[in-house]
């Protein structure tokens, strides 16, 4: 058990970055598509008339290319953050199993015990 207190926080401890930057990339990749279509459409307010297809494209590539930019920082770290997760419970179950094993053979050994 003393361990366990003792590991199981250094295995966590990174976890909670990697589910922030999950979270989080996607969300500034839909800021940067948002400042895309400020951008087109400030454009198109001061110049009073509708804009050029280039002058309107600039505007949407840069909300792509951004929200691309998010989802694609997003899903492998995500993908990533489940994968130790289920490694981490995996290790902790290995460590249940060891101690209880552990006090079940010292508990046979010293004729009674822990059982």
């Amino acid at each position: 058990d003393e361990a366990g207190l003792i590991e199981v926080p250094r295995l966590e401890e990174k976890l909670g970055a990697l589910a922030t930057i999950a979270q989080i990339a996607p969300l500034m990749g839909l800021f940067g598509a948002v400042l895309g279509f400020v951008k087109v459409f400030w454009q198109m307010q001061l110049s009073g008339m509708p804009l050029q297809p280039t002058e309107f494209a600039a505007g949407m590539w840069q909300g792509l290319i951004c929200l691309g930019a998010g989802i694609a920082v997003a899903v492998p770290t995500y993908v990533a953050h489940n994968f130790l997760v289920s490694r981490l419970n995996e290790v902790l179950l290995d460590m249940e199993k060891s101690s209880t094993e552990i006090i079940r053979l010292l508990g046979d050994r010293g004729g009674g015990g822990y059982r």
